[in-house]
């Protein structure tokens, strides 16, 4: 087991998940939208990495259905439909705990030495309200949203990391990040130098080239590592 001064957690998928079925959510899109579905919630994920950096969740969403409309030769058009419907049906606060968060949170805010850090790749507003749902908005000591207008784009880019280290005053090899994302926070934590902690999100094609520092099956086993 190791001891950090930080320790700082990703948010969707990691410390929460949604409780709207992703597929459901998907149909409901495409029907709501007038369009036949060409992608699946797995199709979705796949172009995520690729992505280019937007501004705000409207134009995130309007990159995530040109780039699956493009591969599935379908007309990009559809793609500003599509994402303002599905950010109708889609509910930020339909959300709960992944097993064994609650219990992480706690056992690293008891670890820490210095503070508790929120590193996510979403809005604000929008995350904010996951958290408040969660019962959890003030549990960390430092939070960062992403937000490209001050400089601070999604990771794997250093910004957000060196922003919460900053505001935490803690070096990078003292540090360690928590996360589902080998693209996003494995590649992000391992490049600015902190420690990083994979979590497996158990899906397929789950696999990449950048290499935790541990891999943990679930938060429960959190405890194992720190």
């Amino acid at each position: 087991m190791a001891a950090y001064d930080a320790i700082c957690f990703d948010l969707d998928a990691t410390l929460c998940e949604s409780t709207q079925d992703p597929a459901t959510l998907l149909e409901s899109t495409f029907e709501r939208a007038g369009y036949e579905p060409f992608c699946t919630p797995a199709d979705l994920r796949t172009v995520v990495p690729d992505l280019p950096t937007a501004e705000t969740d409207r134009e995130f969403y309007e990159h995530l259905f040109t780039a699956v409309a493009d591969r599935a030769g379908v007309d990009t058009d559809v793609a500003p439909a599509l994402a303002a419907e599905y950010l109708a049906v889609q509910d930020p606060t339909a959300v709960d705990f992944r097993p064994g968060a609650k219990a992480a949170l706690e056992h690293a805010r008891d670890r820490s030495r210095v503070g508790l850090g929120l590193i996510t790749n979403g809005g604000r507003k929008t995350q904010t309200r996951k958290l408040q749902a969660l019962g959890i908005a003030d549990a960390f000591d430092v939070r960062v949203f992403t937000d490209p207008s001050a400089g601070i784009h999604p990771k794997p880019s250093a910004a957000p990391f060196e922003h919460a280290l900053t505001d935490l005053s803690v070096a990078p090899d003292a540090a360690i990040h928590v996360g589902d994302s080998l693209h996003a926070d494995i590649a992000g934590a391992n490049a600015m130098g902190l420690d990083s902690a994979w979590l497996d999100p158990g899906r397929e094609g789950a696999t990449g080239e950048h290499e935790p520092t541990y891999e943990l099956a679930s938060l429960e086993a959190f405890e194992t590592i720190v």
